[in-house]
């Protein structure tokens, strides 16, 4: 039990440590891409992709509790005036807040009074108690209006990324000239004004204290190496942007459709209807005023790539409001230790891939579906708020399973065509070594000893340049054939698709006919081969087991003097089957390893057996192969009933 063990651990700790060293490039190709990404390298491809998935999701409804009031180029043009004058802004929010509508948030500075009408605006601002004004505090400070508490100013400052595009929202910070002051954004606060009336209040978050929480919901905060950013600055409160996607995000009107219906052009119900219980933003959506962001992450822009300042406040204030009471999913993001767990395990899978397939275009096609899947995957996550890890994933996946694979595969051909030939090498050697090299050794032992006539030495070479031209005439119909079939000696050929008992009858008989001069003086000769199913040997390590039982012969034949008696036999025992063959000839004389002992020690590795010639006495010699067998319920006869004797008279 134990040493079936050891030889099991024995085989899987080899077979890891050649995965392992084969893995080493597609390992370091791993190491390359994290070390890549933790450098920040990724990261413009990481937001592009980001801003795909975004884009890509199915459209949303139009979100009914935000309003959008756009002073557009036809209403300044009306008004002939920029920036729009004091008495404007204060009607139309008079107007407005006759409808009602929980917040309005006014994205247009005033820091300083645009007559006429200041006083109209200061009276309204004064009267206006859900009003929310703007300042801006990054990286220039824009005042407020100095007539509105603190509670009702909101900063509108906007970060954007290194590519220009706006993918982050800052809620909350303190005062960059007083960091004792803590202000927050406009959105925030509309969206704070909106909730307070269901009952919901902000206050800090439970499982992150920093960050801000509405009822239940807690709005995750944007860490430095979150998703795909790296070591970015994440002062105060910061949160992904999760754009509301489809054609129309918001209802909008602008400042002339409001004056026309108020002047009776129009149903005022419109306006109530339209403005009761809701966010209002009033800010300027007229090109010829640079107030826009940047952002691929909305499907159908106009113009492409971009939205006003106040649509992305509305996002903002949307994307608040609609977590809180819809469920709408906050983007969130993977721990770093889960996303390089993640990376890793992706370029892993390219590897298993590369070892499992073994062909490169199926590894393509693998590596192909395997990328679809991967990117499927993002983008589902994406649909239900979380954004992980893709690209680096990805090139992982690519690298190792598609671009080293070309590598390993050339590799795996190189070694192999080596390997082909090493092997052409060996099976050359060993059908010339039990052939024609055992008889020229038979010569050489004849004329050294001087008993062999010229007409039978001429005889003798005649053979054995016979056996060599059948050598090479054999080496070619093998290598026609596929390798079915063994050579012995010089006239006989062997069928290797026959089972293994009747090739080592064959090997046995035909061997001990051959003119080896100790063969001449056996009187007994046993052997008994217990049959192997075929399933079980292949044909290559039939041929090898034929070799090993013609040259364990062969060598009786030249060197076991006086031998008498010689028997062969295979048995099985315990799940290991061993070949032997025995004599009582003169013994070992020399146990330096020649090209035979080599050849017997390289057919027992390769059967993952063991292998032994020794002397049991001053006249007997053991030559034996024993290695494991796969099955073990086989219905064998008694050894005894199996043996066959034959005794011949009249020699030595």
């Amino acid at each position: 039990m134990l040493p079936g063990m050891w030889r099991k651990m024995r085989k899987i700790r080899k077979q890891f440590t050649v995965w392992f060293v084969g893995a080493l490039p597609g390992i370091a190709a791993i190491g390359l891409v994290v070390l890549v990404r933790l450098t920040g390298s990724l990261q413009l491809i990481e937001w592009v992709t980001l801003d795909s998935f975004l884009r890509l999701r199915p459209s949303e409804p139009i979100d009914e509790r935000v309003v959008i009031v756009g002073i557009d180029e036809q209403d300044i043009r009306r008004i002939r005036d920029y920036p729009i004058p004091d008495r404007e802004i204060a009607k139309l929010l008079r107007i407005l807040q006759k409808y009602q509508p929980r917040a309005i948030g006014l994205d247009i500075v005033r820091d300083i009074p645009v007559e006429p009408g200041h006083a109209e605006l200061v009276a309204a601002f004064k009267e206006i108690k859900n009003l929310i004004a703007v300042e801006k505090v990054l990286p220039i400070s824009i005042k407020p209006p100095p007539d509105l508490p603190p509670e009702q100013i909101g900063f509108a400052d906007v970060l954007s990324d290194r590519d220009g595009k706006v993918r982050r929202a800052i809620l909350g910070m303190n005062r960059p000239e007083d960091d004792k002051k803590y202000v927050f954004s406009l959105p925030l606060l509309l969206a704070e004004t909106y909730l307070k009336a269901e009952g919901i209040e902000l206050s800090n978050g439970i499982r992150d204290r920093e960050a801000m929480r509405f009822g239940s919901t807690e709005l995750s905060r944007f860490l430095p190496n979150s998703g795909g950013y790296v070591r970015t600055d994440n002062f105060g409160v910061q949160i992904l942007l999760n754009y509301r996607n489809g054609r129309e995000r918001f209802h909008s009107l602008s400042f002339k459709d409001i004056n026309d219906i108020e002047a009776g052009k129009g149903n005022p119900n419109v306006l109530r209807d339209t403005f009761g219980g809701r966010i209002v933003l009033i800010g300027v959506t007229a090109p010829s005023i640079k107030d826009s962001i940047d952002t691929s992450a909305i499907a159908n822009l106009e113009p492409p790539g971009k939205i006003y300042g106040v649509e992305f406040h509305a996002h903002v204030a949307s994307q608040i409001v609609s977590a809180v009471l819809d469920g709408r999913p906050v983007l969130k993001t993977w721990s770093q230790g889960w996303e390089y767990v993640w990376i890793v395990s992706w370029g892993v899978l390219a590897l298993y891939l590369d070892r499992l397939t073994q062909s490169p275009l199926k590894n393509l096609v693998y590596v192909a579906i395997f990328s679809l899947v991967l990117v499927g995957i993002g983008y589902a996550f994406i649909v239900k708020g979380w954004w992980i890890p893709v690209v680096p994933a990805l090139l992982v996946l690519v690298i190792n399973g598609a671009i080293l694979s070309t590598f390993y595969q050339y590799d795996r051909f190189l070694r192999s065509q080596i390997e082909i030939r090493q092997h052409t090498i060996e099976r050359t050697f060993v059908v010339i070594h039990n052939g024609p090299l055992q008889t020229l050794a038979n010569i050489l032992r004849h004329v050294q000893d001087r008993d062999i006539e010229q007409n039978q030495l001429l005889e003798e070479l005649k053979n054995l340049n016979y056996e060599i031209r059948e050598v090479g005439e054999y080496l070619k119909l093998e290598a026609l054939n596929q390798e079915e079939s063994l050579r012995l000696g010089s006239d006989l050929i062997l069928d290797l698709k026959l089972p293994i008992r009747d090739l080592f009858y064959e090997v046995y008989s035909y061997t001990l006919q051959r003119n080896f001069p100790c063969f001449k003086t056996l009187k007994v000769k046993a052997y008994s081969f217990a049959p192997i199913e075929d399933r079980y040997l292949s044909l290559e390590q039939k041929r090898e087991l034929c070799q090993f039982l013609e040259e364990a012969l062969c060598n009786v034949g030249k060197h076991a003097k006086g031998v008498t008696r010689l028997s062969a036999t295979g048995k099985q025992i315990e799940g290991w089957y061993t070949l032997s063959i025995k004599d009582n000839g003169a013994g070992i004389h020399s146990y330096c390893e020649g090209r035979g002992t080599k050849q017997c020690l390289n057919i027992a590795r390769k059967l993952r057996g063991k292998f032994q010639r020794t002397s049991l006495g001053e006249k007997r010699t053991l030559c034996e192969l024993s290695w494991p067998i796969a099955g073990r319920n086989w219905n064998f006869t008694r050894i005894g009933r199996n043996l066959k004797i034959k005794i011949l008279k009249g020699r030595g």
